[in-house]
C-alpha cells in the first residue's frame, strides 16, 4: 500500500532576536503584558533593512532538510509553498524558491491557508502521492511577517505576536505494509469569519487597491477580532482532532504528542486541558519563536525530533486554526 511519510525537516529562522523588552521600547506594552496574555518571550525578525523574502528564509531550511533525505532538488516531483506573506505580490513564491533552487521545470503550488498551511499542504501532498501524481513533495513553510505589522501602540495587539521563519519537510510515497505515514487528515473552513482575522489592502476589490488615506487609517496591517478567534479555537481544536482519531481508528491514549499550530500558548493549554490529555502531550514553542503562522508546525516538528521527543513509531497529531476561517488535523505515525 502507497503511504505518505515525512523523509526529513529542516527549519531556519532570521539571527535577529526581538525581545518583549525591544517591543516595549516601541509601544506602550510590556514584557509580562505580552507573557500573560500570549506566552511569547521573544521572536525572530529579518534584518531592518529588509531584503529576505519568504523564499529566501524556505531556502536555507530547504537545504537542511534536502541534506538530511538525502535528495538533491532534480529529486523534487512537486515544491508546496504555504504562505501568507509571499516575497511580492504575484508570482508566489514557490516559482521563486524553485528557481533558487536551480530547477526549470518542477511544478510549484502556492497556497494561502495562512495558520494551517501545514496542514492543508501535508493533506494535498498526501493526495497528490496516493493518487500517483507525484512522490517526492518538497513542502516548504515561511513567513516574514515583521515587515508588516504596526510598530506602534495602535497595533500591538498583533503586532507582539508575529515572527518570522520557515519550516520545511521532504513528503515521500513508499510501498509497504506497515502502518506508517499519513493515517487521517480533516479540513474545514467557514468563510463567515473572515474579517475577525485580515490583512485589507491593497486589495483588488479596492480602487485604488491602496491610498494615502487607507494608510493613514492602517488598513495595510493586519487586524484580528481576538475573541473571537480564541473562542473558535478551543472548540474546533479538540473537535478535529477527535475527528482524524476516528477516522484512524485511534484512541487519545495512541497518540504520543499533540503539535498544535503556535499562535498562543493560552489556546493551545485551553486544548490540553478540554482533552484531558497530559501536558507535556502537548508541544509548545511559541515562547522562542512567537506565531510564525504556516510554518509554526513544521518548526515545532523539527524541534520535536531533535529533542528526541518523538522518534520512528511515534503517533502525532497536527493541527490548527487560522484566518478564513480555516482549521484541520493531520494525524501521522512517523517512520518508514
Amino acid at each position: 500500500m502507497k503511504r505518505t511519510v515525512i523523509k526529513s525537516t529542516g527549519r531556519y529562522v532570521p539571527p535577529r532576536v526581538v525581545t518583549n523588552d525591544d517591543l516595549a521600547k516601541w509601544m506602550d506594552t510590556s514584557d509580562e503584558w505580552i507573557r500573560q496574555r500570549t506566552g511569547i518571550e521573544q521572536r525572530h525578525w529579518i534584518p531592518e533593512e529588509g531584503g529576505v523574502g519568504s523564499s529566501d528564509l524556505a531556502l536555507e531550511a530547504t537545504k537542511i532538510a534536502l541534506d538530511r533525505a538525502g535528495w538533491t532538488p532534480a529529486d523534487i516531483d512537486l515544491i508546496i509553498f504555504a504562505t501568507l506573506s509571499p516575497d511580492i505580490f504575484f508570482p508566489g513564491p514557490g516559482c521563486l524558491l524553485q528557481h533558487k533552487l536551480g530547477l526549470n521545470s518542477t511544478p510549484a503550488l502556492d497556497i494561502r491557508q495562512q495558520c494551517t498551511g501545514f496542514i492543508y499542504g501535508l493533506a494535498t501532498a498526501d493526495a497528490y502521492i496516493r493518487s500517483g501524481l507525484a512522490n517526492r513533495i518538497l513542502l516548504a513553510c515561511a513567513e516574514v511577517h515583521s515587515t508588516g505589522l504596526d510598530i506602534s501602540t495602535r497595533g500591538r495587539d498583533v503586532a507582539v505576536i508575529f515572527g518570522d521563519g520557515a519550516g520545511v519537510v521532504c513528503v515521500e510515497g513508499i510501498e509497504t505494509d506497515q502502518d506508517v505515514g499519513v493515517l487521517a487528515s480533516s479540513l474545514h473552513a467557514n468563510g463567515e469569519f473572515a474579517k475577525s482575522l485580515m490583512v485589507e489592502a491593497a486589495a483588488s476589490r479596492l480602487n485604488p487597491r491602496i491610498s494615502e488615506e487607507m494608510l493613514r487609517e492602517g488598513r495595510q496591517y493586519p487586524v484580528m477580532d481576538g475573541k473571537t478567534i480564541f473562542k473558535e479555537a478551543v472548540r474546533s481544536l479538540p473537535d478535529v482532532s477527535r475527528e482524524v482519531l476516528q477516522k484512524a481508528g485511534l484512541s487519545l491514549e495512541d497518540i504520543d504528542l499533540f503539535i498544535p499550530h503556535q499562535a498562543n500558548m493560552r489556546i493551545n493549554q485551553f486544548f490540553q486541558q478540554s482533552l484531558k490529555v497530559p501536558e507535556d502531550k502537548v508541544f509548545h514553542n511559541i515562547q522562542r519563536y512567537g506565531n510564525t503562522t504556516a510554518a509554526s508546525i513544521p518548526i515545532a516538528l523539527d524541534e520535536a525530533l531533535e529533542m528526541n521527543i518523538v522518534g520512528d513509531g511515534s503517533t502525532v497529531i497536527f493541527l490548527a486554526l487560522g484566518a478564513g476561517l480555516t482549521w484541520g488535523a493531520v494525524l501521522m505515525r512517523l517512520g518508514g
